[in-house]
């Protein structure tokens, strides 16, 4: 197992192929921070990978729930909130599987990176980040599901790049019954993924030519 360093001094740890917490995660867990949770706030986390995210909001008092289609992901997540004292309930499943109506706040760090195969892969390590050849496979997914998951009045809050198009999310959000905005920008060096696709990238005009950063965004969305 590795290790990547969640807030403070307490580490999570994360087996081969799981996403392991990045900037992306640290930029939602800020947004997390921000928000109003207690006992009483029903969280579901999308997507968990290494589970740093639900530990996170479960540290701040809400009822954590985590899901992710890899069985690798699950138990990452289950190792690393026992060994936070975290109680987090981690369930391998798909979107397609979801109760309706049930969270007060729902949490999701996509795969988002635009790659040049159509579908995200099914297995393997990219399954933690290829996004399909806008980035949107599964972003779409968790804007379609959100209107269903989340109870009226609920938040959802999603990190993403501005590579796969912040109006497009925003839009989407809307027509499942949202009200969304940015609420948290940041520009971050750009990776080894994004470095070994630049030519690519550069092509469908996502990336400039010497471009060392890319924009990370948390969407904030209220269901109506």
């Amino acid at each position: 197992m590795a290790t990547a360093p969640l807030a403070g001094p307490r580490r999570m740890l994360t087996l081969p192929g799981v996403y392991a917490p990045q900037h992306d995660t640290h930029l939602l867990m800020r947004a997390v921070g921000r928000r109003d949770i207690g006992p009483g706030t029903h969280v579901l986390e999308l997507g968990t990978g290494s589970g740093a995210l639900a530990v996170h909001a479960a540290r701040l008092g809400a009822r954590v729930t985590a899901v992710d289609v890899s069985r690798r992901a699950v138990l990452c997540a289950r190792v690393n909130a026992a060994l936070h004292r975290s109680r987090v309930t981690v369930v391998r499943c798909d979107l397609s599987a979801l109760g309706a109506g049930r969270y007060d706040m729902l949490l999701s760090n996509p795969p988002y990176v635009p790659a040049p195969a159509a579908l995200p892969p099914l297995r393997g390590r990219a399954r933690a980040w290829d996004g399909g050849r806008d980035g949107r496979a599964v972003v779409d997914r968790v804007c379609a599901a959100a209107g269903s998951v989340l109870r009226p009045g609920g938040t959802l809050l999603m990190v993403h790049s501005e590579m796969c198009g912040v109006e497009a999310t925003i839009d989407a959000l809307a027509l499942a019954g949202l009200d969304a905005e940015v609420s948290d920008r940041e520009l971050v060096p750009i990776g080894p993924v994004l470095r070994s696709r630049r030519s690519w990238l550069r092509g469908q005009g996502l990336m400039d030519d010497g471009q060392e950063k890319e924009e990370l965004v948390v969407i904030r969305a209220r269901r109506r």
